[in-house]
């Protein structure tokens, strides 16, 4: 009896955005510091772990080129990962990653560098589902009741939110899926990759994501970001604790 081998990812973490809402002098958020590190990082952990991700590539913006390398150029040769120049879209962004990813790869795991708060759990349905349907989306049920408004001031009705979903990242396809798509649809007007695949008639699996899977939009959402990746952390109660001790080593 045969075995198909196991399926190998490449993972493109999109932190070339402007970040025009964060509105921060100092950092755009994928660069902010959360919990001791840059937001980037968080999202390039989660990933690097895994043995069946065999590939990570950020995506930064042409601007910060020369930053980059002196803040985080040691992350990079120690981590192992690529990096890749963007563009001025997303699209943009994510053809120039993709167009780094190994043809060894099977899957193409895209992933917005600003959301921080993976966990492994969420990963693991999203990577089997793309296996088994060539291609998935984390996504959560909307649960507010939705207002439709042509000004913004005043309500027109109220919509049926039954069927609508909130598109997550990471959104995984097969790579020659993918890559189809770019050629054929890569210059039209879409906001995720899985818009993209819609325009190509190919099917995209919705694997229920978590609410906690926030996107940083405002540097207020850091404060939200590190008390769902607090939560997260495992606690270990064996540890030999004594006055000197740094506990921190068990977390």
């Amino acid at each position: 009896m045969t075995h198909n081998p196991p399926s190998k990812f490449s993972v493109v973490i999109a932190a070339a955005g402007q970040s025009t809402r964060f509105h921060d002098p100092n950092f755009k958020k994928p660069f902010a510091i959360l919990e001791g590190k840059a937001v980037w990082l968080h999202s390039v952990d989660r990933f690097l772990k895994r043995p069946d991700v065999h590939q990570v590539i950020v995506v930064i913006p042409p601007d910060e080129r020369d930053s980059f390398a002196s803040k985080f150029g040691a992350n990079v040769a120690v981590l192992g990962i690529e990096v890749v120049v963007g563009g001025t879209q997303r699209a943009d962004s994510v053809r120039n990653g993709l167009a780094a990813v190994r043809v060894d790869c099977d899957f193409v795991a895209v992933h917005d560098a600003a959301r921080p708060c993976l966990a492994d759990a969420w990963i693991d349905r999203l990577f089997k589902a793309a296996v088994t349907h060539r291609c998935a989306v984390l996504a959560v049920p909307v649960a507010s009741t939705l207002k439709k408004s042509a000004d913004g001031m005043k309500i027109d009705s109220t919509m049926d939110r039954s069927h609508l979903w909130l598109a997550q990242t990471p959104q995984v396809f097969e790579r020659r899926l993918l890559v189809d798509a770019f050629a054929k649809f890569g210059d039209s007007s879409f906001t995720d990759e899985a818009q993209l695949m819609e325009m190509a008639n190919v099917s995209v699996q919705l694997v229920e994501g978590s609410p906690m899977n926030i996107k940083l939009t405002t540097n207020e959402d850091l404060a939200l970001a590190s008390a769902i990746i607090k939560s997260q952390l495992p606690t270990r109660f064996d540890a030999p604790l004594h006055p000197f001790a740094d506990d921190r080593i068990w977390r």
